[in-house]
């Protein structure tokens, strides 16, 4: 019987360079799309994906998150008293009361690979995901990370989402090379198999020159358990870290592991560019605020154009 994947790690030990001074003392993760930090769309996502348990790889200056996913009791009261009934069921219900958190420090930034392999002891002999809060993911339909949940439980295989980039940015990737065709097992839905390659090779931000493919790996991983195994024997590459991919090529010599181009639109909010993209988008889908900031965006460019 295929195991559900019911546990999610987030390596959030980061520094954030690119926004400071805005993370100097404040979690990149915890930074706001319109009203709702980073961390929470990823949980949400994660959530929805039927995880149970989130293990959250941390580092100095990230107690912020622990108390976001933690119980506010003074907030709780004061909002209870003052009868502002829709905040606090906001605040109360960030996460449901069947999901656990984990938080374990992750004691030197080594890397992507290194912060997965925190997690072994807690994660134990069964897949996982692997969700960088960075990526934020909108999708009208199912989220990204249960288009490949739901796809691990019929391949049993680890997935990797990716989707194309521009071919003069590979070197900000891990790019990968895909097999031509499909073994008989994958899912007999058409829209899923267009999707979806057997990974043939995997590298850690390529030159243009060098890239075998223009598409790149995102934040989005379903790995077996054997990874940590595999992560434990690799030594340090790209930048002098521990890189999951290349643990990841290791692993596609010993296993089937698939790429997936996912279903949705993804804002790159490790970047100050895609974290204005996604504020300005998603504050237009808002319920409460879309329909006014819409119209004061056509203001503005009417505005513009008339000047």
């Amino acid at each position: 019987m295929t195991q559900k994947i019911t546990k999610l790690v987030f390596p959030v030990a980061g520094m954030g360079t690119r926004f400071l001074p805005a993370t100097k003392a404040n979690p990149k993760e915890m930074l706001p799309v319109v009203d709702k930090p980073l961390i929470q769309f990823a949980a949400e996502e994660a959530v929805e994906a039927g995880i149970k348990e989130l293990i959250f790889i941390t580092g100095r200056n990230k107690r912020s998150i622990e108390d976001h996913f933690d119980k506010a009791f003074e907030l709780e009261a004061e909002l209870e008293e003052r009868n502002k009934d829709a905040l606090l069921q906001k605040v109360r219900n960030i996460l449901p009361a069947d999901v656990t958190c984990v938080y374990i420090r992750q004691p030197e930034a080594l890397g992507l690979g290194h912060a997965v392999l925190c997690a072994k002891q807690i994660v134990g002999d069964a897949p996982f995901g692997v969700l960088l809060a960075d990526d934020l993911i909108d999708n009208q339909g199912a989220g990204c990370l249960a288009q490949m949940a739901n796809l691990y439980e019929q391949l049993e295989s680890s997935i990797i989402g990716v989707e194309e980039v521009v071919p003069s940015e590979t070197d900000q990737y891990g790019i990968v090379e895909l097999d031509s065709g499909l073994p008989d097992s994958v899912p007999t839905d058409l829209s899923v198999r267009d999707r979806l390659r057997k990974l043939q090779g995997i590298i850690e931000k390529p030159s243009p020159a060098l890239a075998p493919s223009n598409l790149g790996v995102v934040g989005r991983y379903i790995l077996t358990p054997r990874i940590f195994e595999l992560l434990e024997t690799t030594e340090r590459g790209a930048g002098g870290e521990i890189q999951l991919t290349d643990a990841i090529a290791k692993l596609l010599h010993e296993e089937n592991v698939y790429a997936y181009r996912f279903e949705g639109r993804r804002y790159d909010c490790g970047n100050k560019l895609g974290y204005l993209e996604a504020t300005v988008e998603m504050a237009m889908k808002h319920p409460e605020l879309g329909a006014d900031f819409t119209n004061y965006l056509k203001n503005i460019c009417s505005t513009s154009k008339a000047s």
